[in-house]
């Protein structure tokens, strides 16, 4: 008969420039499932936390945009396979984080995946959907190229812990962004685990960076840093949206607003979330003879 073993609980940490800090506050929070039992401490991230990872992310963006997309496009696969070899894993972190039953947790899992793969195989597709060649009058080519926007904030939404991060995080890096990642303050287990995944993929460090902490502490300071370049409030509350809106709007290119109540993330994501951190580059090129 074999003796009881002590259970070996999560030990919940941040995710900047590839390596798993603890929070430089040195503080931390209790995150409980659904049903009130105890999970973790997460750790709390500080605003100098937000800085170092609007560092880290400022960092990589150079590399990241640059690579080819199909490069681009076999990272982020490689993310889908590793997502697919640990499926029990977050189908048990997502039943504790939501309180669903396991078809429904599995459910969830099943459709990240399968959106993280349909997100890889949009990198090498979206210059031909969002770029042109322009006519115009006189000897020149004249063409319309899309770029990724930069450092891209996200505020995780709220009611989906990993459908709803993989649906907003995706088709930033798609794109050629990096982003810093809010988690769900009340669930970020599944987000931690996704950058545990990131991390043995083959995702250059800095191009994803995840914080967790309350959302009304860390926002205004990811809205007004003046290096990052577009902000996604998916998960933000009203108020908090508002003022971040506000905050932002000095320095930030693109500010994308919060979800409707009761958005359904398990329907076609479109390409509006590809297209939503991309600008165009205009290139004239004149006709040899």
């Amino acid at each position: 008969m074999s003796e009881p073993r002590l259970e070996v609980k999560k030990t919940s940490k941040l995710f900047i420039g590839g390596a798993f800090p603890r929070s430089e506050s040195g503080r931390s929070y209790v995150v409980s499932s659904a049903a009130g039992e105890f999970l973790c401490n997460a750790a709390w991230a500080s605003r100098k936390d937000v800085r170092d990872a609007v560092v880290a992310a400022r960092g990589a963006q150079p590399r990241w945009s640059t690579a080819t997309a199909y490069n681009r496009g076999q990272v982020l696969y490689r993310v889908a396979e590793l997502l697919e070899a640990r499926r029990g894993q977050f189908v048990h972190e997502v039943r504790a984080a939501e309180g669903a039953t396991a078809r429904s947790a599995a459910a969830q899992v099943d459709a990240a995946i399968d959106r993280w793969v349909w997100y890889a195989g949009w990198s090498d597709k979206l210059a031909q959907v969002a770029g042109s060649s322009n006519p115009v009058a006189g000897p020149y080519f004249n063409f319309s190229v899309p770029e990724p926007t930069g450092v891209i904030g996200i505020v995780a939404p709220t009611d989906s812990a990993l459908l709803g991060l993989v649906s907003v995080v995706a088709p930033v890096l798609a794109a050629g962004n990096t982003v810093v990642v809010l988690a769900d303050e009340q669930r970020p287990i599944p987000a931690v685990s996704l950058t545990e995944v990131l991390a043995t993929a083959d995702v250059p460090a800095g191009v994803v960076n995840l914080l967790t902490g309350p959302a009304d502490e860390l926002v205004p300071v990811l809205a007004a840093h003046r290096d990052v370049d577009g902000l996604d409030l998916a998960g933000a509350e009203p108020v908090l949206a508002a003022a971040a809106e506000a905050s932002g709007a000095t320095n930030i290119k693109r500010i994308s607003r919060g979800v409707a109540p009761g958005h359904d993330w398990r329907r076609d994501p479109g390409t509006a979330r590809l297209l939503r951190f991309v600008e165009t580059k205009t290139v004239w090129h004149p006709i040899g003879s």
